[in-house]
């Protein structure tokens, strides 16, 4: 006969006092106040790394991507035309992507250091 509940993935540590533990974080659950100012420091990690070329590589290729299609589909071009639309901006995307971020990052530095601590 088929099984009707579908089996843990995890494995669950049971207690003498017959509470159940799940491995991994089994400390109390984060307040409102920390959940918000852990999430504002991975967010503050990471806006503060600097821009990477991989980064505007794979923004370029995605808006490429999108162009392309748009090209073809909304403007009725061949699919040719739209390829070849699409590697131009491409090749265009990935440093204007890079210079944008990497501007956003300088900026984003420079309110940080002028910000009183």
């Amino acid at each position: 006969m088929a099984q009707a509940k579908r089996k843990r993935t995890r494995k669950h540590r049971g207690t003498p006092a017959g509470t159940i533990e799940r491995s991994g974080r089994t400390g109390r659950p984060r307040t409102r106040e920390e959940a918000k100012k852990i999430a504002r420091q991975r967010r503050e990690d990471r806006f503060s790394k600097p821009p990477t070329w991989r980064a505007s590589i794979n923004r370029a290729a995605i808006a490429a991507a999108i162009f392309g299609v748009l090209v073809i589909i909304l403007f009725q071009r061949s699919v040719a035309q739209g390829v070849a639309l699409a590697a131009f901006m491409f090749l265009l995307y990935i440093p204007l992507g890079y210079g944008t971020d990497l501007m956003i990052y300088r900026f984003r530095q420079r309110r940080r250091q002028a910000q009183p601590k």
